[in-house]
């Protein structure tokens, strides 16, 4: 027999992560991923402008007179679990954050916030984080970074998990800013083009697909 811990995406099948022979070593191990799963800070809820949820499961191919599995959505519904292999059986699924990503500009390459942080160990001087459109900027003195995400909305929630983060640590060295006023983009855009950054860019609301509203 042998069990497998699987990532559902939207109750289908994504990936397989792991494999084992041992049920215990994969009770240990689908145990270990949902704890340090806890210390995801900012978790991926859109994909192509539409609401994701994944989900974690603890899988065998051990036949079952019933392979019909069901997990709770977030109003408390059952869902039916699809299954390209009708021969895996679930024996847990919980709910999974994974974890959302931002895009450093200046490096061109995709971060997690948990290098954003590190941008932040400096406590002696004081670091102010705003929102622009779909973008974050980072100000520490005369230094500016710039990162995007999805959209505008995507960009206020990575700065209120970001915050929330920090001053649970006690921390009194970053500032966050969020207001979005059509002065405060002007004034950050004039002061974000004399740096050098790209205008057109800086307008630019989004790097995905519009929010799809149901």
């Amino acid at each position: 027999m042998t069990y497998y811990i699987v990532l559902f995406k939207d109750r289908t099948k994504k990936k397989i992560i792991k494999k084992f022979s041992s049920s215990k070593k994969a009770e240990d191990f689908y145990s270990n991923m949902l704890k340090e799963n806890q210390n995801v800070i900012f978790e991926k809820r859109f994909d192509s402008g539409k609401p994701v949820q994944y989900d974690l499961g603890l899988l065998t191919d051990e036949k079952s007179t019933s392979n019909q599995i069901y997990v709770q959505d977030d109003i408390g519904r059952n869902i039916k679990v699809k299954f390209e292999d009708s021969s895996f059986t679930a024996i847990k699924i919980n709910y999974y954050k994974v974890e959302e990503q931002l895009f450093d500009i200046e490096n061109d390459k995709k971060i997690t916030i948990l290098d954003f942080i590190s941008l932040l160990k400096n406590n002696d001087t004081l670091k102010v984080i705003s929102p622009l459109n779909n973008k974050v900027v980072y100000q520490n003195d005369d230094n500016f970074k710039l990162f995007s995400l999805k959209s505008e909305e995507e960009c206020l929630r990575f700065i209120d998990s970001l915050s929330t983060h920090i001053y649970s640590q006690g921390r009194k060295d970053c500032m966050f800013v969020t207001d979005t006023s059509t002065p405060q983009k002007k004034y950050l855009i004039n002061l974000l083009s004399e740096k050098g950054f790209d205008k057109k860019m800086l307008y630019r609301k989004y790097t995905t697909y519009p929010r799809y509203e149901a």
